[in-house]
């Protein structure tokens, strides 16, 4: 038993495997994406089932197997899908979490330790539901196109790299655009969202909470289609995220 290993993680999806197991995706800490085998855990009787269900964070033992590793132990360490499955709008920001580390990981066993750092912060934020959902996403859709290397240009030319603020955005180019490199057909935010997606990017909340709510509607539609545009799929979670602000209902 000597070549059995552990790591921590956050299940990132699980698929149905025979009458009773199922196969488990971990974003995990020390071998980034993981998938392994949970061997009768769709029976009553498992003794980790519920352990092992998406925005789980866990402690995980794994034994190496031929095609995928079988996992032999679990433990919780943060139970974040309690404060997140209960309320609609945490819930389909969550999805769209996990889904998206799950698209940015393609190579199984590759070390990401400031995705999962990321995604995990993100999880206890919404399962602690002090900040609005939509903001928590979208500060986290920055970040994680930032370790992908396609952070949009906020505060500089795409193309040039002259110094802003511009008023030109493009998803094609790479972010705001300077009047002699505007592309055609280019969006024109207003500067409190391009202020907001600068603050979201860099975690200054101070900032984001005294952005109005028209602004953050506008960010959150150009980081949607940012992400979007390089993973060159949409995201199936996306589409179902509830934007609203705390106390006007339902944005746009």
């Amino acid at each position: 038993m000597a070549n059995l290993y552990r790591d921590t993680g956050i299940v990132l999806r699980v698929q149905k495997l025979g009458e009773a197991d199922r196969i488990i995706t971990f974003l995990s800490q020390r071998h980034g994406k993981l998938r392994a085998v949970a061997k009768g855990v769709r029976r009553t009787s498992s003794k980790f089932g519920a352990r092992l269900e998406p925005f789980c964070h866990v402690d995980v033992q794994f034994h190496p197997g031929r095609s995928l590793d079988i996992i032999t132990q679990v433990q919780t360490l943060d139970a974040f899908g309690v404060g997140i499955v209960t309320d609609y709008q945490r819930y389909t920001a969550a999805c769209a979490i996990l889904e998206t580390a799950d698209r940015l990981t393609a190579e199984e066993g590759e070390p990401v330790v400031r995705l999962y750092l990321l995604v995990t912060g993100a999880l206890r934020a919404l399962s602690a539901g002090e900040r609005d959902p939509s903001l928590l996403l979208d500060a986290f859709l920055m970040r994680a196109m930032a370790f992908a290397g396609w952070a949009p240009a906020v505060n500089e030319c795409a193309k040039c790299g002259t110094p802003g603020p511009h008023r030109a955005f493009s998803v094609q180019a790479g972010g705001t655009c300077c009047p002699n490199c505007r592309p055609p057909g280019s969006a024109s935010p207003s500067s409190d969202t391009l202020t907001l997606l600068s603050a979201l990017l860099h975690g200054q909340w101070n900032v984001v909470d005294e952005i109005p709510h028209v602004a953050r509607r506008d960010a959150s539609g150009l980081v949607a289609a940012h992400l979007q545009w390089h993973l060159e799929r949409q995201l199936r979670s996306l589409p179902l995220v509830e934007r609203k602000a705390k106390d006007d209902g339902p944005l746009g």
